[in-house]
């Protein structure tokens, strides 16, 4: 039955496996999606608040949040706060898109909906 799902691609129930989303599922990644989904559209997050949620060093948010910069899925904003230096981060229209269908293509494994 663990293997139902993994191997649908192949069968004749029309299930595609191209709406799991591998750059999303990464689990600090994940973390970071579901952390942003969670603020209203338009709405940032302070780069060392989201560091501290995560629970992961600044290297590897900076390397997470990069790999989501490219892909369209975050917007990192920088500019000076009381003469200092800020970064914040917030989710696009396509992220939130993207993570929803993840989240939807989860729900339906656990489910057995496929």
């Amino acid at each position: 039955m663990a293997e139902r799902w993994c191997y649908l691609a192949y069968g004749s129930d029309g299930f595609e496996m191209g709406s799991f989303n591998d750059l999303i599922h990464q689990p600090i990644r994940l973390r970071i999606m579901a952390t942003l989904n969670t603020l209203a559209a338009g709405d940032p997050i302070e780069f060392v608040r989201l560091r501290d949620i995560i629970g992961a060093t600044e290297g590897n948010l900076g390397a997470h949040l990069a790999t989501l910069e490219r892909s369209g899925y975050i917007e990192v904003l920088k500019d000076f706060h009381a003469k200092k230096p800020r970064t914040r981060v917030q989710l696009t229209r396509s992220g939130r898109s993207a993570f929803l269908q993840h989240v939807r293509h989860l729900q339906s494994i656990i489910s057995g909906d496929l």
